[in-house]
Parts: structure tokens; C-alpha cells; sequence
């Protein structure tokens, strides 16, 4: 057997020792070993074809739940990553094209959703573009395009999935922010003013959750190498002469102590915790994973 599977169990046998002896509820515990805690639940993550979304996709799809995919690709690869998903976790998958700059387009996902399977179940507001500019020569369209799908298109999901979650009296909204929803960077002016308001708008629907087994949190990453941060590495490298990797060490050392990237996997299993029962009573917060970057 993997070593990594022997030290999961030992490490789960061990904690669920420690919270039997202390009286606590360990049903959660059970749950994650068995691959159930999200079991006849849906989840509809945004931006879901490749990247952090896939990799929360994908860890939700293991502890259960059904997935709604969303996001660009061809559709052959899409058709092959829903078949993939649903063989290998034994899960129901369905994908919806919407365009989340559209808010018609985001309504027709949501009522899919629903019609599909009866409503969201846990939400995941992951869809983000990035355009590296200082504000004088920000583009006005870049500026627009950035601020609908990664700010507003999460209000428009948020306030379609309430009233279902709410008829339910459970639901998780996570909110994929960034480390640019707590600090600046030059150049990133929409970016970092979506992300911001990312953070702040977990925050107000947290508060007008508090009483209801609807949570809503944001999850801050550093540096994860998603195709949108390859982008970033690729103009380094072409810009400085470097090559591929001193571009991606380049890019780490200046912001991420750890010198490495966050991984979608790792940020799909602190999701995965976001959306038990024993993350019920973390609300509103902003999780930053990120290597170090904010301890700075």
C-alpha cells in the first residue's frame, strides 16, 4: 500500500481516537475516510474545466457529491473530463457553458442546476480572467471584463443559490479570492479591486447567514500554477530572457516565501473542510494559503 494512504489512516485512526476521548463528534471524521461526506449533495464550481477548479471538482467529486462543471475548452476534452470524473468517483457530472461576464447566461446555469438536480449545494464562485496594466493604460474594457466575472458574476450565483440553500436550511458558498483580496500589486488594479470585493462580499452574506447552516467563506491562494499564472510566467521568461523555470523561481521568490506554488489539490482538500460539518461554525473568513506571502 502507498505510504502517503498508510499515514492517512494512521493519522485518522489517531484523531478520531483523540476526539472520542474528548466527546466530540467524529461522524465527520468517518465521513472524509469513506468518501461520503458531500454523498447526494451537488456542487456547481464555476470555472471548472482546468485549474483550481478542477482540482476543488475534483475533491469534491471524491467526497461524493455530484459536480456541475463550468468553463471553456473544447467540448470533446469537456465530454471526456465529465465521463473521467463521473467513472472514477461513481458520482453524477453535467456541465454548463455560461458565460460568467452574462448574467442572463449565469441564470440559465443556475435554473440547469436546479432542474437537474434540485438545487445547488454548495457553491464555488471560482471563475476569474487577469490583465497586468498600470491604471493609466488599463484598458476600460479589460477593466469592466475583470470586475463582471470576478466580482459581480459571484453575486449573481450567490443570490440565485440562496433561496435553495435556504429552503434546505444548509448550503456552502467558498469564494475563490486570492492573496490580492488582502494585499496590492502593481499593475493589478481590477484584479485586486475584484478580489477585495470578493472578500467583502463573503463577508456581508456570511453575516446574513449567520443564523442558518449556510456558510460562506473565501479561500485566498498565492501563487498556484493555473494557466492563467503560466501566462505571467511565459511573459517573464520572453521578457528577461529566461528560461521556463528560473522564470517560475523568479516569479515565486518575489512574493511566496516557500518558493514553491500552491497546488489546485491542496486547495480543493481546504475547500473540502469548508464544506463539512466541522467547518460549520467558520464564517466569513478569508483563508489565505499561500505560502507564506501575508506572514511577510
Amino acid at each position: 500500500m502507498d505510504p502517503i494512504v498508510i499515514l492517512t489512516f494512521y493519522w485518522a485512526f489517531r484523531l478520531k481516537s483523540y476526539l472520542s476521548s474528548s466527546h466530540f463528534q467524529i461522524s465527520f471524521v468517518e465521513d472524509i475516510m469513506q468518501g461520503t461526506m458531500l454523498k447526494e449533495k451537488t456542487a456547481l464550481v464555476t470555472g471548472s474545466t482546468s485549474g483550481i477548479g478542477l482540482g476543488i471538482a475534483r475533491t469534491f467529486a471524491a467526497q461524493g457529491a455530484n459536480i456541475v462543471f463550468n468553463g471553456f475548452g473544447e467540448i470533446k476534452e469537456i465530454e471526456t473530463l465529465q465521463a473521467t470524473v463521473r467513472d472514477e468517483f461513481s458520482v453524477q457530472t453535467a456541465y454548463h457553458n455560461a458565460d460568467m461576464s452574462k448574467p442572463a447566461e449565469i441564470e440559465a446555469m443556475m435554473k440547469f442546476a436546479a432542474d437537474k438536480f434540485g438545487g445547488v449545494d454548495v457553491l464555488v464562485n471560482n471563475a476569474g480572467i487577469q490583465h497586468v496594466a498600470n491604471v493609466e493604460d488599463f484598458p476600460v474594457e479589460k477593466w469592466d471584463a475583470i470586475i463582471a466575472i470576478n466580482l459581480s458574476s459571484a453575486f449573481h450565483t450567490t443570490r440565485l443559490a440562496l433561496p435553495s440553500m435556504k429552503a434546505k436550511n444548509w448550503g456552502r458558498i467558498i469564494n475563490i479570492a486570492s492573496v490580492h483580496g488582502l494585499v496590492g500589486s502593481a499593475q493589478k488594479a481590477a484584479y485586486v479591486a475584484a478580489k477585495h470585493g470578493i472578500v467583502g462580499f463573503t463577508k456581508v452574506v456570511a453575516l446574513e447567514t449567520a443564523h442558518s447552516g449556510i456558510t460562506c467563506n473565501a479561500i485566498c491562494p498565492g501563487w498556484v500554477l493555473t494557466p492563467l499564472v503560466q501566462k505571467q510566467v511565459d511573459a517573464r521568461a520572453a521578457q528577461q530572457g529566461l528560461s521556463n523555470d528560473d522564470a517560475k523561481k523568479g516569479l515565486l521568490s518575489e512574493k511566496q516565501p516557500s518558493g514553491e506554488f500552491v497546488t489546485p489539490a491542496q486547495l480543493g482538500e481546504l475547500a473540502a473542510f469548508l464544506a463539512s460539518d466541522a467547518a460549520s461554525q467558520v464564517r466569513g473568513v478569508a483563508w489565505n494559503m499561500d505560502g507564506g506571502w501575508i506572514a511577510q
